[in-house]
């Protein structure tokens, strides 16, 4: 079970956000967020035992602004150092318009513990609703296991 009380929202797209809803379900934890209309995602219909609301468009951005929105923080994991398309824009939204506590967490380039920063994160903001972001799959297929390592590591180890 959950050592702490975090609820983990994405936006259910392949990649970061569908691994954080991939922990979240299969350790405990409460998740949710929103998804495009139709449940889009690169890889079909998202399934149904992703508790995410829809929204009204079929746009991408928009779940991403919500999500950011409605979360206490967003962590935004990436394998390679940069942030680029969606994934720079889920940080910019967070830091400059919502002016929310971002996070940003590469497994290149990044701290040798991840999680102890991502935990240190977590406690420092007093999060209880995280937003994951990262890439899709399609554009780093590794990063799934980076995000469930670190989340594993941070919210149950931890």
């Amino acid at each position: 079970m959950p050592s702490t009380k975090i609820k983990i929202v994405s936006g259910g797209q392949t990649g970061a956000d569908r691994a954080s809803l991939d922990f979240a379900v299969e350790d405990g934890f409460d998740h949710g967020g929103w998804c495009p209309k139709g449940r889009l995602a690169e890889d079909g219909p998202l399934a149904e035992c992703y508790k995410l609301k829809e929204t009204a468009s079929k746009d991408y951005r928009v779940r991403t602004e919500w999500n950011v929105r409605d979360s206490d923080g967003t962590v935004v994991f990436t394998v390679g150092p940069t942030l680029s398309g969606s994934s720079r824009r889920t940080f910019e939204l967070a830091a400059k318009k919502y002016k929310k506590p971002v996070l940003h967490l590469s497994r290149e380039g990044g701290p040798a513990e991840p999680e102890k920063e991502l935990r240190r994160f977590i406690q420092a903001h007093g999060i209880t609703t995280l937003n994951v972001a990262g890439p899709r799959a399609s554009k780093e297929p590794d990063v799934g296991a980076f995000v469930k390592q670190v989340l594993e590591r941070a919210l149950l180890l931890g």
